[in-house]
């Protein structure tokens, strides 16, 4: 009889868990590039009351006797899924059309978001609306990549500056020639300026009105997108179940092109969620009603001992 109590608690518990899911979800229907969660269950081991036995030659075989010890989360899983997209005019304003992650320099660390209101600042580089650097490569005026190689002492080792390993501009077959992330700087001596559906940061130069490749937005790809980690502000980082980000222009390596002037809107399902709210209350409630119970037939067994 305790172990229908015990049940009845790792139900209540639980159900609670995916309540709390199910609010957040709610409470972010309007949050651009936010993306939905899910409640899995799992049921905890059960208790083998009398094991399976073989058959003989005058009887045949029986099965296990088994009473379960109630409900544990499998999992809080991410969804993934794509979301509508919202035209908003504004030319700084991106959503990805496929897979893929802007990436963003906070501080020192990198983070992905699939939020694409962007912005310049005071010193005229992209950020986000938090302020965080929007990543992506040099370019040449006609939108070839640059590739950069480390400087090397006269010892032959790389310089470094702060921390940082000090780069050169180099040819793309050089063996030591890589793609490097920098800060994307919107010079005002562009006009016009816009952001193509490959990423391209394009403006006119206000001297030879001449178009002009500024910067190229990249795009990151992981191996595992559910093993994400979100730390808020819209924002993921990677963990050991991630694996490590891969770079790529839009539309390249598998990642997704961008809709520029619009932004991807929250993947939140009202009608799904309302659904899941109300069976997760009658979940709730039903656990309930197991412990009352069981509480009401212990005190009916107690009240035999009198």
């Amino acid at each position: 009889m305790m172990r229908s109590l015990y049940s009845g608690v790792t139900g209540l518990k639980n159900h609670q868990t995916k309540m709390d899911v199910i609010g957040n979800n709610i409470a972010n229907v309007n949050t651009v590039g936010f993306k939905a969660s899910r409640v899995v269950f799992q049921d905890i081991y059960s208790q083998t009351v009398a094991p399976a036995s073989a058959g003989n030659g005058t009887t045949g075989g029986t099965n296990p006797m088994q009473v379960g010890l109630g409900v544990q989360l499998a999992t809080i899983d991410v969804l993934n899924t794509p979301a509508s997209s919202q035209y908003t005019g504004n030319p700084l304003d991106l959503a990805i059309d496929g897979d893929g992650y802007f990436v963003i320099k906070n501080g020192s660390v990198y983070t992905y978001t699939r939020a694409g209101n962007f912005y310049t600042d005071s010193a005229h580089y992209l950020v986000d609306s938090n302020g965080n650097y929007v990543m992506g490569y040099e370019t040449n005026p006609d939108g070839t990549l640059v590739y950069k190689k480390p400087v090397l002492d006269a010892e032959g080792n790389p310089m470094m500056d702060n921390g940082e390993t000090v780069m050169e501009p180099c040819d793309p077959d050089d063996p030591d020639a890589t793609l490097v992330l920098t800060k994307i700087k919107v010079d005002p001596k562009y006009y016009d300026v816009s952001i193509n559906v490959n990423g391209q940061v394009v403006g006119l130069d206000e001297e030879t009105s001449q178009t002009t490749v500024i910067g190229q937005i990249v795009l990151a790809q992981f191996a595992n997108p559910n093993g994400l980690e979100k730390v808020g502000e819209n924002a993921y980082q990677t963990t050991v179940n991630s694996g490590a980000a891969t770079y790529t222009t839009p539309g390249a390596g598998g990642s997704g092109k961008l809709n520029p002037g619009s932004l991807e809107m929250s993947n939140v399902d009202l009608t799904a969620q309302f659904a899941d709210m109300i069976t997760t209350q009658r979940g709730f409630q039903a656990n309930s009603r197991v412990i009352t119970t069981t509480d009401e037939m212990l005190e009916e067994l107690v009240n035999m001992v009198r």
